[in-house]
């Protein structure tokens, strides 16, 4: 990271967390780097294009749900949950099974199309539609709900499920193991089939992924 950003991210009254994203504490923000990830993965597993149902993951092959999202990062979803504790909020619980109801804080996520560029921050939802029939993705609320724990080894502690699975931010609740769950339920899953819109920037594009606290 150059010293000319280092120093402007401090002069905002932001600040770093050993990872590479921002914390504005005075606006409220978090700000993650992210590329749009590819909607096909090159591996003999995935032989078609699946729907969209998580908006941010590892890139493949770290990221178990990275044939089915809008981007790709490289930050620890742990990190994360704690920047969120430490700008005053709680996380609720995720939905893990059907009938589960999700919890937790409402957030505002954005995508800023063009990193630092004024006037290209656009809320996640613009950037996806139905499959079939090209509406818009339907309105809801993002939650943080905090991730499930995992045991990932008999002989080892719990660990943060979203740190192994790599996913941030899951449209349904398919995975308790991410940060954010829509208000969506698994139920939705089955009728609502979501690709990515021609208004989201081509394959690779550097974007930031914009979490936003309050109104």
């Amino acid at each position: 990271m150059s010293r000319l950003l280092i120093l402007a991210i401090f002069a905002s009254g932001a600040s770093l967390w050993g990872q590479d994203f921002i914390v504005d504490k005075e606006k409220k923000l978090i700000i993650i780097p992210a590329k749009v990830a590819p909607r096909k993965i090159e591996d003999e597993k995935f032989k078609e294009i699946y729907p969209i149902e998580v908006i941010a993951t590892y890139p493949y092959p770290k990221g178990k749900k990275a044939h089915e999202t809008v981007v790709t990062f490289e930050v620890k979803p742990s990190a994360i949950h704690q920047a969120l504790v430490d700008l005053g909020l709680k996380p609720g619980k995720p939905a893990v099974k059907e009938g589960d109801k999700q919890e937790g804080p409402e957030v505002k996520l954005l995508l800023e199309t063009t990193p630092g560029k004024p006037g290209t921050r656009v809320a996640v939802e613009q950037f996806l539609v139905d499959r079939k029939t090209g509406k818009p993705m339907p309105r809801v609320r993002w939650l943080f709900t905090g991730s499930v724990m995992e045991k990932v080894a008999p002989d080892k502690p719990e660990v943060y499920g979203a740190d192994e699975s790599g996913t941030l931010i899951a449209i349904f609740p398919v995975t308790g193991a991410t940060v954010f769950q829509s208000s969506l339920s698994l139920a939705d899953e089955k009728f609502v089939k979501l690709e990515v819109s021609d208004k989201l920037p081509k394959v690779g594009s550097p974007v930031n992924l914009i979490i936003r606290v309050g109104k």
